[in-house]
């Protein structure tokens, strides 16, 4: 692979080292940057209690985390696990913390770890699923840009590791965008990220097609899996349950088209069909490349070089990503696109789940 190709792959999993208790304590620090102090206690509280001899199956299977914890976000699927229970109603013990109230919550924390281990461990058998809605302004935004250098203003997207489909239905939603608003008038959710910055290019968007894929899509119509992403979400953002009721309705009217496929055969796949004139072809992704192992990830970039050295102006093809940055604690949303689209373009910083968005573009 060329030694550019390998920056692109090693970048979008760059900051991911370190080990278990390293990776417990980023994660701390980062939720407490992005508004959520709740989630930092019981992440917290699970740091503590993992030293602990007697701390059952579960503790010691995160204590001896055999890949890299951080990039394999172990530390929010054992939050996902914990916070699942407390929304069953198993383990009132848990409802200080949840309610922000003080408590013990090394006690209450490890004690539920210990007890319900067997209850717990699915959820570190796979990643989180953070399928977030208000993460489909930085799409847009970084969409308006894009027309703003010229390539059409039609989409042709496609999302890798779309989870449930939730940024699949992206033209269904309506954006309020430093005051540049798109999207329908009668929308199923409205999005006003609190705005830093000049505001993006105004342009007018629509969409020829929006498919996705994901290694174990979710099926927002069965009530367990949506009860599973229920549970990743943060406590503190009660906006989100709402948007996710709102998703999952707008699902149940008109499905996502999303099929289960690895990231790197779906890109390859999808690149291979014929493009219609006119129409930007996007690539994009939230959150979603620190889970893709290196070869796929390799895969995707040469892809992208490949049909770049193709593209027309007519038939432009772009990227976009927006993925974490665990030095900086926050989100970045990097552009690329052909012809001519040598560099990645850093647009914006934004928050985790979308509250905020601070454009640089």
């Amino acid at each position: 692979m060329a030694q550019d190709e390998k920056r692109f792959t090693d970048g979008f999993a760059g900051g991911f080292g370190g080990n278990v208790a390293e990776a417990f304590a980023n994660q701390v620090d980062y939720c407490r940057k992005n508004g959520a102090p709740i989630t930092a206690r019981i992440v917290a509280a699970l740091a503590a209690v993992l030293g602990e001899a007697d701390a059952g199956p579960f503790l010691t299977r995160i204590r001896e985390w055999p890949g890299t914890p951080l990039a394999d976000a172990v530390p929010l699927r054992a939050a996902g696990g914990i916070h699942a229970l407390y929304q069953s109603g198993a383990e009132p013990s848990l409802a200080p913390i949840y309610a922000g109230e003080s408590a013990d919550d090394t006690a209450i924390v490890g004690d539920v770890a210990q007890r319900r281990s067997e209850d717990l461990m699915p959820w570190l058998d796979g990643p989180p699923q953070t399928n977030e809605a208000g993460r489909s302004s930085n799409f847009i935004a970084a969409m308006l840009w894009l027309a703003g250098q010229g390539l059409p203003g039609r989409f042709e997207c496609l999302e890798i590791g779309a989870s449930a489909g939730i940024n699949l239905m992206s033209d269904r939603y309506r954006y309020d965008l430093g005051g540049v608003k798109v999207g329908p008038e009668h929308a199923v959710m409205t999005f006003a990220p609190k705005w830093r910055g000049a505001p993006p290019p105004a342009a007018a968007l629509s969409f020829a097609s929006l498919k996705g894929c994901d290694v174990a899509p979710v099926d927002l119509a069965d009530p367990a899996q949506a009860g599973r992403l229920r549970a990743y979400i943060w406590p503190e953002h009660t906006e989100r349950f709402a948007r996710l009721d709102a998703a999952i309705a707008a699902a149940e009217e008109s499905a996502p088209d999303l099929v289960k496929m690895n990231a790197a055969d779906f890109v390859e796949q999808q690149l291979a069909l014929p493009q219609e004139s006119g129409v930007t072809r996007v690539l994009m992704h939230s959150i979603v490349m620190q889970y893709v192992p290196e070869d796929q990830r390799e895969r995707i970039v040469r892809a992208m070089e490949t049909a770049g050295a193709k593209a027309s102006p007519d038939k432009p093809l772009a990227w976009i990503a927006v993925e974490a940055d665990r030095t900086l604690l926050g989100h970045g949303v990097k552009v690329r696109y052909w012809p001519g689209g040598e560099e990645w373009h850093l647009l914006a910083r934004s928050h985790a789940h979308g509250a905020w968005i601070e454009w640089l573009g």
